[in-house]
């Protein structure tokens, strides 16, 4: 008879596994129109999808199918629920135009989620993604349906626009190749490396529950300006240089913040 044998990659798999669950739970409280108690799920989802990459990195567990296997729950928690969430709440209203407009931040996060799997080099902590992470793009678009969307000083006819633009924005620079800051693992090493990503990912935390939720879609609307100023910045800075550049060598082509 053979011994099952159990490896270091269970406990992150499982705990990856927990953020699927947690997303399949958002879907069931959100076909009951409770979208807070599907906020809650999917704010625990996130949480799973924090630690399932510290405890692998942790225990020297990474490995391809942990993240195969995040990515394909990523998608559920932080792409379909999303999404369903949108139809639920406005889209519906707008017959066929309204699926394709609630889906987009789905595509948008699953298309980037096999874009980072394709150019995984290494399961090293990353300080930069490459477009916005399919998990803040979650949280843009709850914390705006939630705390924004039914704002009695937005007019009503202006409403379903709004949450389309917000909707259409995040899905756009999801699948952008706009460097986006990353979170590190909390490790006393990577705290002394990045001080100042840890210090606003524990003044956001603090500000999120004290405005009991309000405060994070300044938060994420904040983190996507960040992302954007830094390109023009760097834009405009390799302009200039290029005019400066008296050198008669062929310039390299501009790689736009869009490409796909």
């Amino acid at each position: 008879m053979r011994k099952i044998r159990v490896t270091r990659s269970v406990i992150p798999n499982l705990l990856t596994l927990m953020n699927l669950f947690c997303g399949f739970i958002a879907l069931t409280r959100l076909s009951v129109n409770d979208l807070f108690g599907a906020a809650e799920f999917v704010a625990i989802a996130a949480l799973f999808d924090v630690l399932d990459g510290a405890v692998a990195r942790l225990t020297h567990a990474t490995s391809d199918l942990g993240v195969e296997l995040d990515s394909l729950c990523d998608a559920i928690s932080f792409g379909v629920v999303p999404a369903f969430m949108l139809y639920q709440v406005h889209f519906k209203t707008v017959q066929d135009w309204g699926i394709i407009i609630a889906a987009l931040p789905a595509l948008a996060g699953v298309y980037r989620l096999a874009r980072f799997n394709v150019q995984l080099t290494s399961f090293e902590d990353k300080k930069y993604f490459r477009g916005m992470p399919i998990p803040a793009g979650a949280l843009v678009i709850f914390s705006y349906t939630l705390f924004y969307f039914h704002n009695p000083y937005i007019p009503i006819e202006w409403q379903g626009i709004l949450l389309g633009c917000v909707t259409a924005g995040t899905a756009l620079m999801m699948v952008s190749t706009i460097k986006y800051d990353a979170l590190p693992t909390p490790t006393p090493n990577n705290i002394k490396q990045r001080p100042g990503m840890f210090a606003f990912g524990l003044i956001a935390f603090g500000a999120t529950i004290a405005s009991k939720g309000v405060a994070l879609f300044p938060i994420m609307l904040g983190y996507i300006t960040v992302g954007v100023v830094r390109v023009i910045i760097l834009t405009i800075q390799n302009r200039r240089a290029a005019d400066e550049d008296e050198d008669d060598s062929v310039e390299e082509e501009e790689v736009s913040p869009f490409d796909l």
